[in-house]
């Protein structure tokens, strides 16, 4: 598996260079990639950073979808419309994972009809990607204090993401699996080792707060990987061991603690909570 750091999941405030730069100073695998920009390099630019890149044996790990399937429909047609060109600027610096989640749940739409309303959605994004050889990531979220705020909860299970992703019926959209997410919907080890590696697109790795009950923990108040014991993160990251996933894994502890942190001291932060989670 490749280590990712992830600058915003951190809270660490880096461009494109920055964080290339961070990843190498703290022995990570592969950066976030800015796909607007990537957009903005010219050829010469690109080849580069790319150079940069390889001298310091760090690659890509994911990119954000940049349509907001989550918007209005003015929001998310003007996003799908750059799409093309966001994705052939992916294609061409080397990136082959964007990712994007789904909220799970509804003030106005019902169950189905979110689900169709995300599906076709998300497969005219799929469809733009494949275009360009780049795989679509969509992450469940599961926090009981998330899905029940709202008159209609909707998809907060592997196994409803796995029937979102079915229904959508592109080839190149994955999973992904947050162990923070995999723990609030109740998911096991066994639900990932029945998945096959290429279901998978990337892995966020997160603790749970302890002495909070589970139906009043707040997505946003997260721990590093590891840190309390909470979340069984042996038994998750021997499923995905099981199945042979090799993609990114990153820490996102959405963590106030970890946001007051200097760049530096983040980074070594999330190292060290990787390598404690056994990756």
């Amino acid at each position: 598996m490749q280590l990712h750091l992830s600058c915003s999941a951190l809270g660490i405030k880096a461009d494109q260079r920055q964080a290339i730069d961070l990843a190498a100073a703290h022995g990570f695998d592969c950066v976030d990639a800015d796909g607007r920009y990537l957009a903005g390099l010219s050829s010469g630019e690109l080849r580069d950073l790319l150079g940069d890149m390889e001298s310091k044996k760090i690659g890509w790990a994911l990119a954000g979808l940049a349509a907001d399937i989550r918007a209005s429909e003015e929001v998310f047609r003007s996003g799908l419309g750059g799409l093309p060109q966001n994705a052939r600027a992916l294609q061409a610096a080397g990136v082959r994972r964007v990712t994007t989640y789904v909220l799970p749940m509804s003030n106005t739409r019902t169950y189905l009809e979110n689900f169709r309303f995300h599906a076709a959605r998300l497969r005219e994004c799929a469809r733009i990607l494949h275009d360009s050889g780049i795989r679509l990531g969509v992450e469940y979220v599961a926090p009981k204090t998330l899905w029940a705020s709202q008159r209609y909860p909707f998809v907060h299970t592997m196994a409803e993401m796995r029937e979102l992703i079915a229904e959508i019926g592109q080839p190149n959209v994955g999973l992904v699996i947050d162990s923070w997410h995999w723990y609030h919907a109740g998911d096991t080890a066994a639900d990932i080792a029945a998945l096959r590696a290429s279901d998978v697109v990337s892995i966020d790795l997160n603790d749970a707060p302890a002495g909070v009950p589970k139906d009043q923990m707040v997505d946003g108040q997260r721990e590093l990987p590891a840190s309390t014991g909470v979340i069984d993160v042996a038994a998750f990251r021997g499923a995905l061991a099981q199945i042979g996933f090799d993609g990114p894994v990153r820490a996102e502890p959405f963590n106030e603690a970890v946001r007051r942190m200097a760049p530096g001291e983040a980074a070594t932060a999330a190292m060290r909570s990787l390598h404690a989670a056994g990756f």
